[in-house]
């Protein structure tokens, strides 16, 4: 099994040094690949924007990749419950990619066609900000399953 981060936009240098930190730690457990997607900044209208996001994420997604979304509407897990999730997953080796959208958030086509869809909480977060979350959770969730103690992994 191999994880893809699939998101929108490219990273600002402080928030780029960020993910890539977490993602080259979380590369000792386990494949992850990156893919960024154009914005479609000029799209007209936050719908539009979605929608032109939506079919380059979807062309981004790995086909037979199980799909998490992430949306402010999702389910919020703990980072013990993400861990338990991604051992679930491991099981049957199908590859999952986690979906970040841009600015304006998933279009509402995509959120409904994903297996999952997981919430970082309630709070509003600047979708850069979401991304290195993500990765940061993901390694977190690494570091449970091979039990080893979060502050001693780096």
């Amino acid at each position: 099994m191999a994880l893809h981060l699939v998101a929108v936009g490219r990273l600002r240098p402080c928030f780029r040094d960020a993910a890539d930190l977490y993602l080259e730690r979380l590369q000792r457990f386990v494949p992850v690949t990156e893919r960024e997607v154009r914005d479609a900044g000029r799209a007209g209208n936050a719908v539009a924007q979605q929608r032109e996001e939506a079919e380059r994420l979807r062309a981004a997604i790995p086909r037979s990749a199980r799909t998490v979304a992430l949306d402010l509407d999702g389910t919020p897990w703990s980072s013990e419950q993400l861990a338990t999730r991604l051992a679930q997953w491991r099981e049957p080796g199908r590859d999952t990619a986690f979906v970040v959208g841009g600015a304006t958030g998933l279009d509402a086509v995509l959120l409904e066609g994903a297996d999952e869809r997981w919430s970082l909480g309630p709070l509003t977060l600047p979708h850069e900000l979401a991304r290195v979350l993500v990765a940061e959770q993901l390694y977190r969730a690494a570091t449970i399953l091979a039990g080893q103690p979060y502050h001693k992994a780096g």
